[in-house]
């Protein structure tokens, strides 16, 4: 059966995803200063695990960590506060990835990945309410991270900011649950639209 052509209007109404191209380009742009960040840490871990005070030192400034005595070595808490900061780079590319591979296939075009033994298995039954699902369950995983860390910190913060991070993680984490029972509602009155 052939297809009628598209009237002009729905015709640039519907090419107009492909204004979000640059939007996902930019965030793979991102991703490049992530992994090049992620590089740059971890470097600087392994330097200051071999002695390099510089190293130590620009370790101890990125993750805001205030000792109370000169460090003259890598010490417990540092080497976790920084494989904390590497994780949180994880985290937030995957998030990434999750954005721009879903994001793009959901809303701009199909990646055409069926066959392909790389394709992720997730991308499969992507679509805007798992999209929105997944994203707010990786937010949550990068939430916890950055309250573990304060926490691991928390002589260097004040109790506001404590209690502040504290209350944004909640929220968060209610938030995904308000996401994922709305969509289970949502699939539970229209079983099909699956």
């Amino acid at each position: 059966m052939s297809r009628s052509p598209m009237r002009p209007l729905p015709s640039l109404i519907f090419a107009s995803r492909w204004l979000q191209l640059p939007l996902y380009l930019g965030l793979i742009a991102a991703q490049a200063v992530y992994v090049w960040h992620f590089l740059v840490e971890l470097w600087h871990l392994i330097e200051a695990a071999f002695g390099s005070q510089t190293a130590l030192q620009a370790l101890v400034t990125s993750i805001g960590y205030k000792p109370d005595a000169p460090l003259t070595g890598l010490n417990e808490t540092v080497i976790m506060l920084v494989v904390l900061a590497l994780i949180d780079v994880v985290m937030i590319s995957n998030l990434l990835i999750m954005v721009i591979v879903g994001g793009y296939e959901t809303f701009v075009s199909r990646l055409g990945l069926d066959t392909h033994p790389d394709q992720p298995e997730w991308l499969d039954h992507v679509n805007a309410s798992v999209l929105k699902v997944k994203l707010g369950l990786s937010i949550i995983g990068i939430s916890s991270i950055h309250l573990l860390k304060t926490f691991i910190n928390a002589g260097n913060y004040d109790v506001k900011v404590l209690m502040w991070q504290t209350i944004i993680h909640v929220v968060f984490l209610l938030s995904a649950l308000a996401i994922a029972y709305t969509d289970k509602l949502i699939h539970s009155q229209h079983p099909t639209a699956h």
